[in-house]
C-alpha cells in the first residue's frame, strides 16, 4: 500500500504566481487547492513579460497564494508531508523568489523540500489528471518550450525533437503583437481565427521537408509580418476581416506542423511496442482547440490514447509542481537548503542542446 502524501506546490517560473496542494494515496489523486495569481495587467503596456516586474510581483504574492491554498484545502502546514517548488528553468528572478519562499517554509516547519523541473511538471501532468502509465509520448508545447518527449519515468525522459528557434507560444504572442491584439497572445489569436479563413494565406510549414521531429516557427512569424505589411500598404490599415484571415491561416500552419511532426514522433514511440500506447499534450498552447483536435486525430490513427489536461492545468500552475515533487519524493529524492534556482534545465540531459549551450548550461 502506498502511503498517502499531501504536498504543497509552488510555481513562479514566468508571470503566474501559483500555489497548490495535491494529495495522493491508494484512494487516488486529489487537487485539494489550486491558486493562480496572474500578472497580465502588470505587463500589458509592454507587449510581453518584463522579468524584473514579474520577480517583484512573485515576491509580493507568493506567501498570499500559499495562505489561500491552505485555506481552500482547509489544512495547516502541519498537515503537509512536503513542499515542492519550481527550481527551473524560467526567468531567474521569479524562480529565485519561489525557491526562497519554499526554503523559508521548509526551514520553519522542518518539512522535506523537493526541487522540481518546471518542464517535468508539464510532462507529468497526464499522470496527475489521468494516471497515464509509462512510457508515453508527450508533446510539451508552451510559450517558451516545444519538444517531443518519451516519458519513461518521473525523472527519465528521451527527447525526440523540438523547436530550434521560437516556441509556438512565443510565435502566437508575437503574432498578436504584430496584429495589434492584446496579450496574452494565444487566446486572442485563437478567438480572431474563429472568424477567419484558414486557407486565405499560404504561410510556410517549416522543416516538413526534412526528416526527424525538430520544428521551426521563426520563418512562419516572418512570413506573417510581411503579409501584414503588404495588407497595410494596400488598404492603409489592417481591416478586421483580413486580420481574422491572417490569424486563421497562421493557426492552421502551426497546427499542420505540430500534427505532422506528431505523426513522426508517434512512429518512433510505437517502435518501443508500449503495452498501453499513450500520447499526451501539455503546456499553454495545448489550450488551443484547433491544435488539440488535430493532435487527437493523429493519436487515433496510431491507436494511442490521447490525453489533454483540463485547460486550467495546461497553463502554468502549482498543482503540476506538487505532483511532480510528490513523484520525486516517492523515489527517495530530497533537497537541502543548498537548492539553487536554475534558468536552464533540460529534461533529457543526454541529448545535444537544441538551442545551444553556454556557461549556464543547455537551454533545452
Amino acid at each position: 500500500m502506498a502511503r498517502t502524501l499531501t504536498f504543497l506546490g509552488i510555481e513562479s517560473s514566468c508571470d503566474d504566481t501559483a500555489a497548490a496542494i495535491v494529495r495522493h494515496g491508494d484512494d487516488g489523486t486529489q487537487i485539494l487547492a489550486s491558486i493562480v495569481s496572474g500578472q497580465t495587467e502588470l505587463h500589458a503596456a509592454f507587449g510581453g513579460v518584463v522579468p524584473e516586474i514579474a520577480a517583484r510581483a512573485h515576491a509580493e504574492k507568493l506567501d498570499l497564494c500559499v495562505d489561500q491554498a491552505l485555506e481552500q484545502a482547509q489544512l495547516g502546514l502541519t498537515d503537509l508531508d512536503g513542499i515542492a517548488v519550481t527550481a527551473g528553468p524560467g526567468l531567474i528572478g521569479g524562480v529565485m523568489s519561489g525557491v526562497m519562499c519554499a526554503k523559508g517554509i521548509a526551514a520553519g516547519t522542518g518539512l522535506p523540500l523537493v526541487g522540481v523541473n518546471h518542464l517535468a511538471g508539464h510532462a507529468l501532468t497526464p499522470r496527475l489528471t489521468d494516471g497515464m502509465a509509462f512510457p508515453y509520448l508527450m508533446l510539451l508545447v508552451s510559450g517558451g518550450h516545444c519538444q517531443f518527449l518519451i516519458a519513461h519515468g518521473p525523472e527519465e525522459f528521451t527527447r525526440l525533437g523540438g523547436t530550434i528557434d521560437d516556441a509556438p507560444g512565443e510565435a502566437f504572442d508575437k503574432t498578436a503583437k504584430l496584429l495589434a491584439l492584446p496579450q496574452p497572445g494565444g487566446p486572442n489569436v485563437e478567438t480572431e481565427a474563429e472568424g477567419g479563413n484558414p486557407k486565405a494565406y499560404a504561410f510556410p510549414r517549416p522543416l516538413l521537408d526534412r526528416p526527424g521531429c525538430d520544428m521551426s516557427f521563426s520563418g512562419l512569424k516572418t512570413a506573417l509580418l510581411r503579409t501584414r505589411d503588404e495588407v497595410v500598404a494596400q488598404h492603409g490599415g489592417l481591416p478586421r476581416a483580413i486580420r481574422r484571415d491572417i490569424c486563421a491561416s497562421f493557426q492552421a500552419a502551426v497546427t499542420d506542423v505540430l500534427v505532422k511532426k506528431s505523426r513522426r514522433a508517434l512512429t518512433e514511440y510505437m517502435d518501443l511496442a508500449p503495452s498501453a500506447p499513450g500520447f499526451a499534450v501539455a503546456g499553454g498552447v495545448a489550450a488551443n482547440r484547433a491544435i488539440r483536435a488535430g493532435l487527437e486525430s493523429v493519436a487515433t490513427e496510431f491507436g494511442a490514447t490521447f490525453v489533454a489536461p483540463p485547460l486550467r492545468l495546461c497553463t502554468d500552475n502549482a498543482a503540476m509542481i506538487a505532483w511532480a515533487g510528490l513523484e520525486r519524493f516517492r523515489l527517495g529524492h530530497r533537497d537541502g537548503m543548498d537548492l539553487v534556482a536554475r534558468p536552464r534545465w533540460p529534461l533529457d540531459r543526454k541529448a545535444a542542446p537544441l538551442l545551444g549551450s553556454g556557461k549556464k548550461g543547455a537551454k533545452a
